[in-house]
């Protein structure tokens, strides 16, 4: 089981750790043939990216190192006193004594490139996947970058600077700034939706304090949904899932939306919350919470809040595509299970070390977790909820995302 987060001394640096899958980025018909489908797996405390096959058996097709430039990071961190304080607090917060290099990742279109936002770094960054070398770097706003989202036709990525409450959006091929936009308290997941219209985005607010209790919910900020117009980046609307919750009498509960996934047609929203073994369904429409599910716990884990990593009790959360399966990451139950999404009735629990995020294979028949407590990714075939296979990734893997590299693409030179 995860030991208890390290207490720190910066508050005021606490960050989040992070959120749901998104669509993976689109290639043009006349490169697709040229293009290999595969899995990028962020394992964020080696700054690596293990690449994998989509599907079948997820054997290791190559590794990226996604730091090549760490040492001139690191020379001006160290000469800026500011940098240093915020760099050590997230080391010793969220990072659980590491420091965080790779949380969230996406090729480019034509597979020639990996984007990465780096947490420690407060930056995003794009690496050339046959040379490793740096195309170009986006500093965000604040002190640290989170999860990301790419557009559906892959040419944009939206990025959460979690301590200026701001989210950027990218071209992705140039890092240029397209535009940005304001958020509630330590912003996280971001969705495109599917007509690349919409930008949804979750802020979870302070998830580093051990101000815990439900009486001190209070103190965890503000946190609420942006919706903004993917073109203008202008909000159009905000939810705050508080009143959702009191309307259905769960007054005690968190508000923090955490990893979410939207069903095929965009009218349902299954969502996590901070401290809670489920998720919960909302009516877009309507906009009212629908369905609670509750998971069970594991009478080995311990229902003290504080000793919850990131306040997250279940962060992970993907569906089949035709919409009739939930897979949930258990994190700090350790386990993953397939959920029925009309019944909503569990699977077999799937014993997982840690699982910290749920995505889909390329070919649509498994859900795929990583279990950052014993560095390696997981399939679990939907049809049936069973395990079908385990493969070896890097340290503390946490994002999984679908993507392109070139056909006879081999790793980089070290």
């Amino acid at each position: 089981m995860p030991v208890p987060r390290t207490r720190h001394l910066w508050a005021m640096a606490a960050a989040v750790v992070l959120t749901v899958t998104a669509p993976a980025t689109t290639a043009s018909a006349a490169d697709t043939a040229a293009l290999r489908e595969v899995l990028f797996v962020a394992n964020n405390w080696d700054g690596t990216a293990d690449v994998i096959k989509s599907s079948g058996d997820l054997a290791k097709v190559g590794r990226i190192n996604v730091i090549p430039d760490k040492d001139a990071r690191m020379a001006a961190i160290n000469a800026d006193p500011i940098k240093w304080i915020y760099f050590m607090a997230i080391r010793n917060s969220v990072g659980e004594g590491h420091d965080q290099f790779a949380d969230d990742m996406y090729s480019t279109p034509d597979g020639k490139s990996v984007v990465v936002s780096r947490p420690s770094f407060a930056d995003v960054v794009s690496i050339d996947v046959a040379t490793g070398n740096v195309n170009w770097r986006f500093p965000v706003s604040g002190y640290r970058a989170d999860h990301m989202a790419v557009s559906p036709d892959g040419t944009r990525v939206a990025v959460s600077a979690s301590t200026a409450n701001t989210v950027h959006v990218l071209n992705i091929n140039t890092g240029k700034q397209l535009g940005s936009f304001a958020t509630g308290d330590k912003p996280h997941e971001n969705i495109f939706t599917k007509d690349g219209k919409y930008i949804w985005n979750m802020a979870i607010g302070d998830v580093n304090t051990d101000s815990d209790a439900p009486w001190l919910d209070w103190t965890k900020g503000d946190r609420h949904i942006t919706v903004v117009d993917a073109t203008t980046y202008k909000q159009v609307k905000t939810i705050d899932m508080r009143d959702k919750l009191n309307a259905i009498g769960l007054t005690d509960y968190s508000d923090a939306v955490r990893p979410a996934v939207f069903s095929p047609d965009e009218s349902k929203l299954y969502f996590q919350v901070s401290f809670f073994n489920g998720f919960f369904e909302y009516d877009v429409a309507t906009d009212k919470i629908t369905r609670t599910k509750t998971l069970p716990k594991n009478p080995a884990t311990s229902d003290d809040r504080t000793t919850m990593v990131n306040d997250s009790r279940h962060h992970g959360i993907s569906m089949s595509p035709d919409g009739s399966k939930l897979c949930v990451a258990g994190t700090m139950d350790d386990y993953a299970t397939v959920v029925n999404r009309t019944t909503l009735q569990e699977g077999p629990l799937v014993p997982a070390s840690k699982p910290y995020w749920a995505t889909v294979s390329g070919d649509g028949k498994s859900c795929v977790v990583s279990e950052s407590g014993a560095d390696q990714v997981t399939a679990i075939d939907f049809a049936t909820g069973q395990k079908t296979v385990s493969v070896p990734v890097g340290d503390h893997p946490q994002r999984v995302r679908l993507g392109h590299v070139a056909a006879d693409w081999t790793s980089p030179a070290s």
